[in-house]
């Protein structure tokens, strides 16, 4: 008689369970593949995969289709998709001035999303929880009514937490000590995982994933808004440091006669390249929000020399900033995200122009800085891919997570 629960059984369940995952982490990430295909990129027989993609199809993960002919002997291999729309996370992000709610299928699809514009003010964080789960509320009554949701992940302007989903600070936008995970719990009566981090290291996730640094091991991601913040991506592992706050590079010092920032210290990276500066330049009202950005945009798409004259000057710190970056963290590529995306056609020439006088010559060679590929859907996508780690760790699992979507109405 065998022992299932022994050290074999043991170990033959864990074998299927990494296996399981393999085959649906490569769907997710690649999207729709012949069998075969799955085959060559997880090294595993045909036997193995057909068998695998069997049990995810059984879990309602995975749908196969059939291929077209492609004229040579022999059945063609059916492709495996992720089951976007009876699958979903709720993905949502908290920033200064807008809160957003999406609604992301297996396999990363945005399949619905909806934000709200709110004051430059310090809202209360049970505000901008009724806020979240109103709309959340109105993504899930358009969802399948056979549409479960997995989990939810949140990406917020500030330093979180991940061991407990507590925001410690967030200063533009007044939180300290935000219990974020446990509050959002109570509010959208939806039993599933919430996991929150930093909308700047999400935004890395995502474009390292999905994005302009898609299947990249080295990646600095970067985003300007009101704040800036950035995320590491070292050795194709997310850079967390010891207490999960690495890649608050918005806060180094760059300027030993600059401005007081938001933080309390003199002279951060942020009083140099954030929106204020930016608007500041341009002689707007650095209060002025996103309408005075557009003008400001509006103005350099014109050829306005003076605004022309201030992007050069923003890039010129930009590129300073990111030159110390890249010699101490190596990275293959920079991503510049949020306003640092809008702005990259007009301050490109002055970053380059930095980054050839300030960054090692050994180094800068190697190190490409890009737009964002994902846009202002990037922290978005990243909450998304942060909500469906438990069930790409094990998608047996699938109906232990699956929540009916209606269940928060």
């Amino acid at each position: 008689m065998i022992n299932r629960t022994g050290p074999d059984g043991l170990r033959s369940e864990l074998v299927r369970q990494s296996n399981l995952a393999a085959i649906l982490n490569t769907v997710h990430l690649a999207g729709a593949l012949s069998r075969s295909d799955l085959v060559l990129r997880t090294g595993l027989s045909r036997s193995a995969v057909g068998a695998l993609v069997g049990e995810l199809a059984e879990l309602d993960l995975v749908v196969e289709t059939r291929s077209p002919s492609d004229g040579t002997p022999g059945r063609p291999s059916p492709n495996v998709k992720a089951h976007a729309t009876r699958n979903v996370v709720l993905a949502m992000e908290v920033l200064v001035d807008s809160v957003a709610v999406a609604a992301v299928g297996l396999g990363g699809s945005l399949l619905l999303s909806v934000r709200s514009d709110r004051p430059r003010a310090h809202l209360p964080a049970h505000r901008t929880v009724q806020d979240l789960s109103d709309l959340a509320r109105q993504i899930t009554a358009r969802l399948p009514a056979d549409c479960g949701v997995f989990g939810v992940g949140v990406a917020v302007a500030g330093l979180v937490r991940r061991t407990d989903n507590m925001v410690l600070v967030a200063p533009n936008i007044g939180w300290h000590d935000v219990p974020l995970g446990s509050l959002l719990g109570e509010a959208m009566h939806l039993d599933v995982p919430i996991s929150a981090s930093n909308d700047a290291d999400l935004g890395a996730l995502a474009e390292s994933r999905r994005g302009a640094a898609a299947g990249l091991d080295d990646v600095l991601y970067v985003s300007g808004e009101v704040g800036v913040g950035g995320g590491v991506i070292s050795g194709g592992r997310a850079m967390s440091g010891s207490g999960g706050f690495a890649g608050e590079i918005g806060h180094i010092p760059v300027n030993t006669d600059g401005l007081l920032c938001k933080c309390g210290a003199m002279g951060c990276w942020e009083t140099e390249i954030g929106e204020e500066a930016l608007l500041r330049r341009c002689s707007k009202p650095p209060d002025g929000g996103r309408a005075a950005i557009q003008d400001v945009l509006e103005d350099a798409a014109r050829g306005d020399r003076y605004v022309l004259q201030a992007m050069k000057e923003q890039g010129r710190w930009i590129g300073i900033g990111l030159a110390g970056l890249v010699n101490v963290l190596d990275p293959s590529t920079v991503v510049l995200g949020g306003l640092l995306e809008r702005i990259y056609p007009y301050v490109i020439e002055s970053i380059h122009d930095e980054l050839q006088v300030r960054v090692m010559p050994a180094i800068r060679e190697g190190v490409h800085v890009v737009p964002s590929a994902l846009g202002v859907d990037a922290p978005l996508l990243g909450a998304a891919e942060l909500a469906w780690e438990p069930i790409l760790t094990d998608p047996a699992a699938a109906n232990r997570w699956r929540v009916a979507a209606n269940a928060s109405q």
